[in-house]
């Protein structure tokens, strides 16, 4: 699971591994990523999802991967912003919210045995029609949205996406959408034979 070091990512993890999954904790963050590796009883991996060299050995590192969330994100409050923001620094929201997660979902596919399933974390950001802060993360969300609903299913694995609105983080305490809403939403795409190319909203 990517981005899985924190926040949403964390939660996500500690409810996977309730339910009895073996969790590979991929982030960038080591210190906090071991400790929720350690909490649950999973295993560690430092992956940056713009590195294709990461990503790849982030999957390397899961044999018998059965599961893939590709959860990590973000830079949508981060400026500079589009079209302010350099190629570069725009480029680089598309990476980590687009372009690793299409990477991440393309190497599972051909790990994972027939029954496996990609689960996205999108966003709003990505469906909403008003102008946005980030275009560049919105336009990321929607692309992950639509690669969704696009592939939905290959070679026996479904890929499935929950877009939720503003989540209530240690950051942001008073968002109205709970972590554990998104947790129980991955679960439930996760475990749904029938949940190739659904997107489930969050978004009171």
């Amino acid at each position: 699971m990517t981005g899985a070091a924190a926040g949403t990512g964390r939660v996500v993890a500690r409810r996977l591994a309730r339910e009895g999954a073996a969790v590979v904790v991929a982030d960038v963050d080591e210190s906090a990523g071991s400790a929720t590796a350690a909490a649950i009883g999973g295993t560690f991996v430092r992956a940056d999802m713009t590195e294709p060299g990461d990503v790849r050995a982030m999957v390397a590192a899961a044999p018998g991967l059965a599961l893939l969330v590709n959860n990590a994100g973000g830079g949508g409050h981060v400026p500079p912003h589009f079209p302010e923001a350099t190629p570069e620094q725009w480029g680089a929201t598309l990476d980590l919210n687009l372009r690793g997660p299409m990477l991440a979902t393309q190497l599972a596919i051909a790990a994972m045995p027939e029954g496996g399933a990609v689960v996205n974390v999108a966003s709003t950001a990505g469906i909403e029609d008003a102008p946005y802060v980030s275009p560049e993360y919105g336009a990321a969300k929607a692309g992950l949205i639509r690669f969704t609903t696009a592939l939905a299913q290959h070679d026996g694995v479904r890929v499935s996406c929950v877009v939720p609105g503003w989540i209530a983080t240690e950051r942001d305490p008073g968002a109205p959408i709970p972590m554990e809403a998104v947790a129980q939403a991955v679960v439930d795409l996760a475990t749904d034979d029938g949940a190739a190319g659904r997107v489930t909203i969050i978004d009171p």
